[in-house]
């Protein structure tokens, strides 16, 4: 099972400054939740990351 993860995070997308705002069961949910709380500005990145259940991997 495929789960989204979804992030805000700087203009150079580091990984230090990711912010987690929810996991969710498909990219369409996770993409609909970042325009409903605003996080698209020209300050801050928005990140969807695929991840599998149940696997144990670096994210």
């Amino acid at each position: 099972m495929k789960l989204f993860i979804l992030y805000q995070t700087d203009n150079w997308k580091s990984k230090a400054s990711r912010v987690c705002f929810g996991i969710f069961d498909t990219r369409a949910k996770a993409i609909d939740s970042a325009k409903w709380q605003e996080l698209y500005n020209h300050n801050s990145e928005v990140v969807v990351l695929e991840v599998t259940l149940n696997l144990f991997e670096e994210i």
